[in-house]
């Protein structure tokens, strides 16, 4: 597969990227309206995607009429969100592609609009892969917040490469723009996927980092496919092997925990292997999707594993 674009580094955005801290988080502006009699608006909050600290602290603080400062909803919201954030778990394909970058030499970033106190209890939940990155930025360390540039034209000035030589993974329109903006390459992960049409100003638009090829971009290819195929584990961790059929066939039905294991944005089929101890390396087609019919509303997942 020829290269579209060759980069020389690669700057992640963090929450809705690298870690599922958005899903962790979802219920905490519920909790905290609540102890004031208010209920979060959906529409509001979308907008809000990606956006500052502070800027989306005074925006909820006028949109629901709230009787405090940024400061007083600060220091009282923030113990929910750490308390949450330890919930947070690396983004599938994550840990996978830092360690392929990483190994390979890359230059890594991370670049978030969060406040570089609360990345530094974030990044604990992506473990030893935080030492993959020899820069990380917050937005209160930049002049401007995305969707301004400054965090990614800094990012590329630390890692002592030009931002047109970069390649920024975001998962909201802020960041997209702000990388555009830059002057790097982008590769748009949405979290919200009811809002892929508006990132189209992107390079290329993902469903998740499973989709995620090097080659393209002039990096080096990943090295651990079988047959051209890549690995199925994170998505069947919390799958159910059922019962033998046409004597080396299983199906797979979805854990309990599927909804929370599995985010939002992924969706779709996908081919690949994976490994147990019981069967050992076996092929799998596996269907990601959502049940929509009256009455229901929740993650599915059924695939075929061949032994």
């Amino acid at each position: 597969m020829a290269a579209t674009h060759r980069v020389s580094a690669v700057i992640f955005d963090l929450d809705g990227t690298l870690l599922d801290t958005e899903r962790a988080t979802r219920d905490v502006l519920k909790e905290f309206l609540g102890t004031y009699g208010k209920v979060p608006d959906a529409a509001k909050e979308e907008k809000r995607l990606g956006q500052m600290h502070r800027e989306s602290t005074t925006g909820i603080i006028a949109d629901y009429g709230l009787p405090i400062t940024v400061e007083e909803y600060s220091e009282a919201i923030y113990p929910l969100y750490i308390k949450r954030w330890q919930r947070a778990s690396p983004l599938p394909g994550v840990s996978r592609l830092l360690k392929h970058l990483h190994k390979n030499g890359t230059p890594l970033a991370l670049a978030s609009n969060s406040i570089r106190r609360n990345i530094d209890h974030k990044i604990l939940k992506l473990g030893e892969l935080k030492d993959c990155f020899s820069v990380v930025l917050g937005g209160d360390q930049v002049p401007h917040g995305k969707p301004c540039p400054d965090i990614f034209l800094e990012a590329a000035k630390r890692l002592g490469v030009n931002p047109s030589s970069c390649l920024v993974i975001e998962d909201s329109l802020v960041g997209v723009q702000a990388a555009k903006a830059s002057g790097a390459k982008v590769v748009a992960v949405p979290s919200l996927q009811s809002q892929r049409h508006c990132y189209s100003i992107a390079d290329l638009i993902l469903y998740s980092l499973l989709d995620f090829h090097p080659e393209l971009w002039g990096l080096p290819p990943f090295d651990d496919r079988i047959q051209g195929a890549l690995s199925m584990e994170p998505l069947l961790s919390n799958a159910q092997i059922g019962d033998a059929v046409l004597n080396n066939t299983h199906t797979v039905i979805a854990g309990e925990r599927t909804y929370d294991s599995i985010p939002d944005q992924i969706s779709g089929i996908f081919f690949g292997w994976a490994k147990s101890e019981t069967y050992g390396v076996f092929k799998a087609v596996v269907s990601i999707g959502w049940d929509l019919s009256p009455g229901k509303f929740e993650r599915v997942m059924v695939g075929i594993l061949s032994l």
